[in-house]
């Protein structure tokens, strides 16, 4: 399995480094020992909103060949999504299985038109300004609608990557991996919002 965490200018640090964390240890834990990711930006080295300098692995490389797509927010998401240059970049991600967002950086999914007809969510000041991208925005901390996971505000980070580890290996990697991490708390049913077994769409598993 081949994963990009897509990193940008003026990114909000934690909203890459919560989930990354979380996700990468389904390898250095052993749940999927084949797991492989790069770090991909339109730039070698960019930096964070508080200064961070973070290099790339892969500098405006096509984004097709991943299998999971990682889209962090931050204050750059607000001059990104009108970067066409930057999104056109960001749709060559159109064939990857499942593309996640944290924080505004479900602004960025949106203007690709990742979202379009999708329930979605982001972070809670920034809702309203994701509405023109997906059918339905939601105030909920996770949202899944199967190849497209968007999650809530900055610290969403850390249960959004939990969430993907159990969605990727089953429970108990989650339960390891967030003893590992010294995690101890569990949100309700992660206030997930997706569609039950029967068709319908409603808040929970």
């Amino acid at each position: 399995m081949k994963a990009a965490f897509v990193i940008f200018d003026r990114m909000t640090a934690l909203d890459f480094i919560g989930f990354y964390d979380a996700v990468t240890r389904l390898k250095s834990m052993k749940f999927i020992p084949d797991l492989e990711w790069r770090i991909c930006a339109n730039k070698r080295e960019i930096t964070d909103g508080q200064g961070l300098a973070i290099v790339a692995d892969a500098v405006g490389e096509p984004l097709q060949a991943y299998d999971m797509l990682f889209v962090p927010g931050g204050f750059g998401t607000r001059t990104l999504q009108h970067d066409g240059g930057f999104i056109e970049w960001l749709k060559s991600a159109s064939p990857v299985k499942l593309k996640i967002s944290v924080c505004t950086g479900a602004l960025l999914l949106g203007a690709a038109g990742f979202l379009r007809g999708k329930r979605a969510t982001t972070h809670p000041g920034a809702l309203q300004e994701l509405e023109p991208y997906c059918g339905v925005v939601l105030r909920e901390r996770i949202v899944d609608e199967g190849d497209v996971i968007t999650a809530g505000g900055v610290a969403t980070s850390i249960d959004l990557g939990l969430f993907v580890v159990e969605r990727l290996a089953g429970r108990e990697a989650r339960s390891r991996i967030a003893a590992q991490m010294d995690y101890p708390y569990q949100w309700k049913s992660d206030r997930v919002s997706q569609e039950d077994s029967s068709g319908n769409r409603g808040a929970g598993k």
